[in-house]
């Protein structure tokens, strides 16, 4: 399963900080940073399970930062 959020955050060192934070506290994720793309896209995988993205956007927003899923467009 893959999700994908639209964020605002801009800064490498953020988006290396919320990593460590979601590898943390969603073992089973991978997750990564697209900063250049326009949307500064959070892309996230979990192997074969659903993934809730409230935890995600919450944990962003609790660290200074908006995050929505973007639709799946195919």
């Amino acid at each position: 399963m893959v999700e994908v959020f639209k964020t605002n955050v801009r800064a490498r060192r953020h988006a290396r900080q919320l990593l460590a934070q979601i590898h943390h506290d969603f073992q089973d994720y991978r997750a990564s940073f697209d900063l250049e793309d326009c949307d500064r896209i959070l892309r996230v995988e979990s192997p074969g399970a659903f993934i809730p993205p409230a935890g995600l956007i919450q944990l962003l927003r609790e660290a200074g930062f908006h995050a929505e899923v973007l639709p799946d467009e195919s």
